[in-house]
């Protein structure tokens, strides 16, 4: 008997998926839902992104088989519902991208890839449209993505349609014009509006410059943690805290742990 008694390749998930879900199958997986779910998917997501920075092809491939694990997941609890299958998810999202690029898969030409992300979302609104759905390009971005990752895609979707800075030094005037209003604000409700505003023009100056700001943020996030905690160590081995410290000597240890 074979020690694998599924198939090879892709088919292999989704066939395990499928036995742990039946009858006699895992009590766990057997209970799960699209919502029980979902806080797995996102894990799983953050986990892979955490690999794809660290560029750890190993951490990486396994983090793509959780996810997809997720993915075969949903499609089997649809199917046990009789809504769709895994086969429908895959044919539906490839005859989306065989008809999205037209410039591949038939005769029309295209400059560079950012005309191919304008044709790309001229396309979606056409089958909006014709599908009787009038809804701002906008409202497709996911309000449930982080804040920072929600205001790029918002800006990226008006981008296409033509609504964006003219360079980045338009973006980065910008900046400083909310900036230089923030300074100003007196009251807190203001302050709150003002710093939301000075966070969505970061995003545009980031975007503007080609900078995926999520990224951009969690790599100095990195950054910060292994440094701060550089600095803690250089303390505790001499018996101290970093509150035994007086500012001027934390901003001395701070920029030896460089």
């Amino acid at each position: 008997m074979s020690d694998r008694p599924f198939a090879d390749g892709i088919a292999a998930i989704f066939e395990v998926v499928h036995t742990l879900r039946a009858p006699g199958g895992c009590p766990w997986d057997r209970e799960q839902t699209h919502e029980s779910l979902r806080q797995y998917l996102l894990e799983e997501t953050y986990e892979l992104l955490e690999a794809i920075d660290a560029g750890d092809d190993a951490k990486m491939m396994e983090e793509l088989g959780d996810l997809l694990l997720q993915i075969a997941m949903h499609a089997e609890i649809a199917a046990e519902e009789g809504r769709f299958d895994a086969t429908q998810v895959s044919e539906a999202v490839a005859a989306k991208m065989v008809k999205r690029h037209p410039h591949v898969f038939g005769d029309k030409s295209v400059a560079n890839a950012h005309e191919v992300l304008r044709n790309w979302e001229h396309q979606k609104i056409s089958e909006a449209r014709e599908a009787g759905n009038e809804e701002s390009v906008v409202d497709r971005v996911p309000s449930t993505l982080p804040a920072l990752a929600w205001a790029l895609g918002l800006q990226k979707r008006a981008a296409r349609v033509g609504f964006d800075f003219a360079s980045p030094a338009a973006a980065a005037d910008s900046l400083g014009e909310e900036a230089r209003e923030l300074a100003e604000v007196g009251d807190r409700d203001r302050a709150f509006q003002e710093m939301g505003d000075l966070l969505f023009a970061v995003v545009s100056l980031a975007r503007s410059m080609k900078v995926n700001p999520e990224d951009a943020l969690r790599v100095a996030g990195q950054r910060f943690r292994k440094r701060f905690a550089a600095t803690e160590a250089s303390v505790r081995r001499e018996g101290k805290s970093l509150s035994d410290l007086s500012a001027d000597e934390m901003l001395d240890r701070w920029e030896k742990a460089r």
